[in-house]
């Protein structure tokens, strides 16, 4: 049995016709999940700052709302006060609540834009070492350092099944130091049979060994946690 591992980031499609080499499968896998994680990355991001400035609009517009009827109770409150120069302790506390409650709208409106600005500098804000990423174009992706040395430990079902074959992905979680924190099954063999999920399961506990460089910067000054795909070609 030979087994060829090598580095992917999403999931691979079976060969119709032609068995594609091991290296066409890293390449295509490389290639597309560099493009579905940057469009993942981008539409996260857009629909979280979407989201947030959204509930920022609706709660600053309901505190104008609610600072505009205090500000028109208020004039009421002075109208009838000038009205009845006597006044009453009823109406003054009338007075004293329209008061606080528009101060209270004020605070929240300016709250509010505070926390506009913070979570736009948030979205903007260049990561740090140890910090989660997504690789991009800006990201050197990890680096495996025993990749060759890993073997998945898969055995037949049966005495006449044989041995699984075909390619396994499998996402991992490594660290900033390079360890891997977390494995799971990106992609398994085709089918639901005992065999392919056993292939799965021994690919995701083979994973949890690897060792790697961690992603950095494009200048290597900082180092991250990614997430990153790992092929295991079964033949």
């Amino acid at each position: 049995m030979r087994i060829a591992l090598s580095l992917l980031l999403m999931a691979l499609p079976l060969a119709a016709a032609k068995k594609p080499t091991p290296a066409q499968l890293q390449a295509q896998v490389k290639r597309l999940t560099e493009e579905r994680d940057d469009l993942k990355q981008r539409l996260a991001a857009m629909e979280a700052l979407q989201q947030e400035a959204g509930s920022a609009r609706k709660a600053r517009d309901l505190a104008r709302s609610e600072s505009e009827a205090a500000r028109k109770e208020l004039e009421l409150l002075r109208a009838t006060l000038k009205e009845n120069q006597g006044g009453s302790d009823a109406i003054l506390k009338e007075f004293q609540d329209a008061k606080q409650a528009a101060e209270e709208a004020r605070a929240e409106a300016t709250r509010l834009r505070a926390q506009n600005e913070s979570l736009q500098t948030k979205a903007s804000a260049v990561p740090g070492d140890g910090d989660l990423v997504v690789l991009g174009e800006e990201i050197q992706p990890a680096r495996p350092i025993n990749l060759n040395r890993v073997t998945p430990r898969i055995k037949a079902s049966s005495f006449l099944a044989g041995r699984p074959k075909g390619v396994v992905v499998v996402n991992v979680l490594i660290s900033e130091k390079g360890d891997v924190l977390a494995s799971r099954l990106l992609q398994g063999l085709p089918g639901v049979s005992p065999e392919a999920r056993e292939a799965g399961e021994a690919c995701v506990e083979a994973a949890k060994h690897l060792v790697f460089d961690p992603a950095t910067s494009k200048d290597g000054k900082s180092r991250f946690k990614v997430w990153q795909g790992v092929g295991f070609h079964l033949d």
